[in-house]
């Protein structure tokens, strides 16, 4: 048996249905009539979600968008519970993304709609999985996540009126997803529920096996009755071991090719995958290789690393092809000039014999440190399995030369070779035109390339930086680091204290904080001035809201209000970083299972929390941000939560700064009059901001 548990596979299962998707319109429709069957759960593990886009498209089709759908689906089915885990992608991203997917997809929906986003990763990695589970029964894995530019035909016309999305259009995308169903499907529903574990703390229940056929009466199996493998990509992480199934099983795959090697891929950079291609092409009597690529990598950032990276492995494998067996090749068609076709998917036939399809480039990154996972298939015989392998490699190509499967078979069968046939059919208008040679800049190593898809976000940087956990570190470190960081809080509170009730006090008049205003303001350097003194004044405990008050009354309106958003944020952010420095290693290694879970707990609605705190604060500024810094909160839901419980209060200070002023200044009835319409006013703005936020909250635990 080719297939071998924890080594080039996690768990071998059958699928009762094989169904191949080719390019979004097959799939998305598909998963469409899938969830509509639905009836107890609906897992979506994606790495983009977009609420907008919609699953059916064309002119007969209803306009309902995958938020709408989804919760519709929950208002008529009282019994399906729907789950969304979403990589928490790095603010890189977010001009190309939903902005607010939280907001979309987490509060605007039913109660049966659960959306998280999943951090629980590495430095520099992402979560790149794209799986769909329908109640145990039904799965969806491959390259195609439920995002935005993703819908196309097999066409790949130029001028497809429904390749729009939320009013943007795109060029033409091919990828591919592999439906299954039976006990593969189970599996799977089970490494999306420890994935969710993972991510949130929360194990869920399996569904139960009772329950209708989802699988939609309209499509036709490939397959049927055949052994599915189920292939992982995880990084070693928080105790996790690394597992690089999928890079084995190419390896294993292209070591083990006679005849043919055909391979669609968005990336082709792996070191690994390029010496197992360079072996194969050195044999005398190895293998044809045909490689479909992109033309492009997509966007200038891709373009100049990834591409370049490409080129260089690419000329690699051209110098190594002594016997005339490679092509490399981009899908193209006459009338698309000078636009592409967009290949994103990430499949490779290995003769009649292998076939895997799923989330994993041939990058290094998806092969040994994002999440990903891949499905296969093997057959050691001439049988129905090797023929579902054969019909699904010719449709590919008949898709790319502009023909039908039964030709690409018939040119194949007569010329016994994958290069001779595409040089007889590749005439037409849909043609696979070769990749020109290209030298890469002389200065590139992989080691100096930004990634595309490597999390610059807050929190990496982060640990990039050494804030993080050490794997090593003992238990007796540990509570070394305990009790500094119990005592730099202990510090706080007693510099909180002198503040208010030492001779210190004297130093946080209102007359000295305006007149240090007074001064910064003068300098051409105000403006990081001022914020370094938030920080500085953050992390001595000085109360934020007289340095808001002092902001506000010297910037004036406008500019005071940003300059103390920022400066609140970013005094916030020093004292949550030092939090992160001390004490995070302390809650994750010395605060047990329990407490750990209700961190992560926590963590799901972290800028929730962080904004109710605001809200209605339970200790001082600087305690608090030490205190979320220390748990499993994430820095970019510290800051969101931070600016949406401040942001009220901060407005109120700004548009009633005057009057408050002229109050501490010289209190008479008239301004204490103005002075109370201040505090009533801001009051006012902080108990709806709170009601709002609490009954959110309160509406997603129902």
């Amino acid at each position: 048996m080719f297939f071998r548990q924890s080594e080039n596979c996690w768990q071998v299962a059958e699928a009762d249905r094989i169904s191949f998707l080719v390019d979004g319109d097959a799939y998305y429709g598909a998963l469409a009539d899938v969830c509509e069957a639905a009836r107890q759960t609906i897992y979506i593990v994606g790495w983009d979600i977009d609420s907008r886009i919609c699953l059916r498209r064309g002119p007969k089709a209803k306009k309902e968008n995958l938020g709408r759908f989804l919760d519709r689906l929950a208002r008529e089915k009282p019994g399906l519970q729907i789950y969304i885990l979403e990589w928490d992608f790095a603010m890189l991203y977010a001009l190309e993304r939903e902005l607010w997917p939280l907001l979309n997809l987490g509060w605007q929906h039913h109660e049966q709609v659960h959306f998280e986003l999943d951090d629980r990763h590495p430095v520099g990695a992402s979560h790149h999985q794209k799986i769909v589970v329908v109640d145990d029964r039904v799965a969806f894995v491959g390259g195609l996540d439920l995002a935005s530019r993703r819908w196309d035909t097999s066409e790949h016309r130029p001028d497809l009126p429904e390749r729009n999305d939320a009013g943007d259009t795109y060029r033409p995308f091919h990828d591919i997803q592999m439906m299954v169903d039976g006990a593969v499907a189970t599996k799977l529903g089970e490494l999306v529920r420890r994935r969710w574990d993972l991510a949130t703390g929360d194990l869920l229940p399996a569904p139960s096996p009772e329950g209708t056929d989802p699988w939609p009466a309209g499509i036709r199996p490939d397959l049927e009755k055949t052994a599915v493998a189920i292939l992982r990509t995880e990084p070693g992480y928080d105790g996790e071991p690394v597992v690089r199934e999928i890079e084995r099983f190419y390896t294993d795959a292209i070591a083990r090719a006679e005849t043919f090697i055909y391979i669609e891929n968005q990336y082709l950079t792996s070191h690994l995958i390029g010496e197992a291609l360079e072996e194969s092409l050195k044999k005398e009597d190895g293998p044809e290789v045909l490689i479909v690529l992109p033309r492009n990598c997509s966007g200038w950032l891709e373009e100049n690393t990834m591409g370049s990276l490409r080129q260089r492995l690419l000329n690699r494998l051209r110098q190594a092809d002594r016997h005339g067996r490679l092509k490399v090749c981009f899908p193209h068609r006459a009338d698309l000039s000078p636009e592409f076709i967009n290949v994103h998917s990430k499949t490779l036939v290995v003769d009649e014999a292998l076939l895997t399809i799923g989330s994993a480039n041939l990058s290094n990154r998806s092969l040994g440190f994002d999440t990903e996972c891949n499905l296969a298939l093997f057959s050691s015989d001439r049988g129905p399995v090797s023929k579902g392998i054969a019909q699904f490699r010719n449709r590919l190509l008949a898709e790319h030369l502009g023909t039908d499967p039964e030709r690409v078979a018939e040119t194949l069968s007569r010329t016994g070779s994958l290069l001779a046939t595409l040089e007889a059919l590749n005439k037409g208008d849909h043609f696979l035109q070769e990749l020109p040679e290209a030298e890469p800049p002389a200065d590139l190593t992989a080691s100096e390339i930004a990634d595309p898809e490597r999390p610059v976000g807050l929190d990496r940087l982060i640990e990039h930086l050494g804030i993080a956990t050490d794997p090593g570190e003992g238990e007796k470190d540990l509570r070394s680091k305990a009790w500094r960081f119990a005592a730099v809080v202990a510090l706080a509170m007693l510099l909180a204290v002198l503040w208010r009730w030492s001779p210190l006090k004297e130093w946080l008049t209102l007359e000295a904080l305006l007149d240090l205003a007074g001064r910064i303001r003068r300098s051409p350097l105000s403006v990081p001035i001022l914020l370094a003194v938030y920080v500085l004044g953050s992390c001595l405990m000085v109360p934020v809201t007289l340095m808001i008050l002092a902001t506000a009354l010297t910037f004036g309106p406008f500019q005071g209000f940003t300059l103390a958003l920022a400066g609140s944020l970013l005094g916030g952010l020093a004292s949550y970083l030092l939090g992160r420095l001390l004490g995070r290693d302390v809650v994750r290694k010395l605060a047990g299972k329990k407490l750990n879970r209700l961190s992560r707990k926590l963590a799901r609605r972290g800028w929730l929390a962080v904004a109710l705190v605001r809200v209605v604060p339970i200790a001082p500024f600087t305690v608090v941000n030490m205190i979320a810094g220390s748990t499993h909160i994430s820095a970019r839901s510290f800051l969101l939560g931070t600016a949406i419980g401040m942001g009220p209060g901060i407005l109120a200070i700004i548009l009633f700064g005057k009057g408050l002023e002229q109050a501490l200044r010289d209190p008479d009835w008239e301004t204490l009059t103005l002075a109370a319409i201040a505090l009533v006013a801001a009051l006012l703005i902080l108990f709806f901001a709170k009601l709002f936020l609490v009954r959110k909250d309160e509406s997603r635990d129902e």
